[in-house]
């Protein structure tokens, strides 16, 4: 892979701007390396998170984790659940592990890896550090108007318009070669 490269954008700044609120984990350093034990090819759990400071008017949460330096034109979804009711603000180690292991009525949405769950990062041997951008969204519906099958991509479109919202962390990781 060709290691000199032009670094995508925070994919959220590309989107309407909307209000901060806190969050941050037992297990995750912003803008530091994950952890093996979040990576594809070791544990492949998904790590701790907690939010709060959200608005008073969040009906639900989304949780996502993206990857933009992925060698796609449309990057990668590693993580993406829905409907997390507002009284949930933190989610357990390997929460991500399946819809059981959610709280009622979340659900994940399948995410690039074809999967219903946590998918951990996975860059290409070799290839420059990615950044994933763990999020959570604060929504103003209780429920998403989508179901477990609807894409990635489009799921996050209408989490996009129902964001009032958003608490980002970032981590890197690259594979050795």
């Amino acid at each position: 892979m060709n290691l000199e490269r032009t670094p995508p954008p925070d994919p959220y700044t590309l989107l309407p701007a909307v209000p901060a609120f806190q969050l941050t984990s037992n297990d995750l350093v912003d803008g530091g390396p994950l952890d093996k034990r979040h990576v594809l090819e070791f544990d492949n759990i998904s790590p701790h998170l907690a939010w709060s400071g959200f608005p008073p008017e969040t009906k639900s949460f989304a949780v996502t984790d993206f990857d933009p330096d992925a060698p796609t034109p449309s990057g990668w979804w590693h993580w993406m659940l829905v409907d997390l009711p507002p009284s949930v603000t933190e989610l357990k180690r390997n929460a991500g592990q399946s819809d059981q292991t959610l709280p009622s009525p979340a659900y994940h949405i399948k995410c690039d890896n074809s999967v219903w769950a946590y998918a951990g990062s996975a860059p290409p041997p070799g290839d420059y550090p990615h950044t994933y951008y763990f999020a959570v969204h604060a929504l103003d519906t209780d429920k998403l108007e989508i179901d477990r099958d609807t894409s990635a991509a489009c799921s996050g479109l209408y989490m996009t318009f129902h964001t009032i919202a958003r608490a980002v962390m970032t981590s890197t990781w690259s594979a050795p070669a």
